[in-house]
């Protein structure tokens, strides 16, 4: 296998089985609440973009590792099933895969606790692991579900080798300069937003964007759920697109299938004010189904939604 020609987009990727409880509404401390339903289905931030990515169209790749158990299985046979190749997926012996306890609410909103498994085994090794890989693709996409030291080497080589790097910050923590200086497109939602770009432009999506963009981010696309997206770039005005009416089951997933197909048009050429057009639409159509991987939509599904 030449690994050059095998992926338009690589993902460094978390992998955790979704525990989901559906309750009528948030859980206070020391307080029990029966749960209307339950299921297990595959999840993880780089997973879920990934497979997103992969339904739009792209040759998608992961640098992952996961443990050998069932749930490891479970991540193994959805990747292959969406076509996603999985040469520099590392299988853990003896190692517990990650997994997320989600709290979903009647209004669709939910809670989520993650723990990572052997996902944090994850290092700049893996990435150096799959150079030629990330030499070949277009774009290399993360997100803070896995350890900085992978991102930041990945993101390294794919800058060397003229690709785009794309990074949702989630679940939203400090990134070093060093990191923010290899992002070409950084996806927050508007509470990491804030968080990241600090205290004092609380409350200013522009100001927050901003600063960000001086520490040296090269664009910002902020989501905003259901008021839609904005897209900040250095030396030019912001540009907004405003959110979709959908009938909404869940937002499970919603996040990752924007970056997931972003990185999608991203990789076959569109510029980001029409690949933001993408990502938003396919946001839009995931939220109709419950669960991260089943309102997924299609590259073609999303055409129609286009219009």
């Amino acid at each position: 296998m030449n690994d050059r020609v095998n992926a338009d987009v690589v993902c460094v990727a978390s992998w955790n089985a979704d525990l989901i409880s559906r309750v009528q509404r948030p859980i206070a401390r020391g307080e029990t609440l029966m749960a209307a339903d339950f299921n297990i289905s595959p999840g993880g931030k780089g997973s879920n973009a990934a497979v997103a990515a992969a339904r739009q169209g792209a040759r998608v790749a992961l640098i992952a590792r996961i443990g050998d158990d069932d749930f490891g299985h479970m991540g193994m046979k959805l990747w292959e099933r969406e076509g996603i190749v999985t040469t520099h997926v590392e299988q853990a012996a003896g190692e517990r895969s990650g997994v997320a306890q989600i709290l979903v609410y009647e209004d669709g909103d939910n809670s989520i606790a993650v723990y990572p498994g052997a996902g944090t085994g994850l290092t700049a090794r893996h990435a150096r692991a799959a150079q030629q890989m990330l030499a070949g693709c277009r774009v290399v996409m993360a997100s803070c579900e896995v350890p900085a030291e992978a991102t930041l080497e990945a993101f390294r080589l794919a800058r060397d080798a003229g690709a785009i790097t794309l990074l949702n910050p989630a679940p939203a923590r400090p990134l070093s300069d060093e990191l923010l200086a290899l992002v070409d497109v950084l996806t927050p939602n508007e509470s990491e937003l804030c968080l990241l770009a600090g205290a004092a432009h609380a409350g200013s999506v522009d100001g927050a964007a901003q600063q960000l963009l001086s520490s040296g981010v090269r664009a910002v696309l902020v989501t905003l759920g259901a008021a839609g997206c904005r897209l900040f770039q250095t030396d030019k005005p912001p540009v907004s697109l405003p959110g979709r009416t959908m009938a909404v089951r869940d937002t499970i997933g919603a996040g990752d299938t924007f970056t997931g197909a972003l990185a999608a048009a991203l990789a076959r050429g569109e510029m980001l004010p029409v690949a933001m057009q993408w990502a938003n639409a396919a946001a839009a159509l995931s939220v109709t189904q419950h669960g991260a991987i089943d309102g997924m939509p299609s590259s073609a599904e999303t055409v129609t939604l286009l219009g």
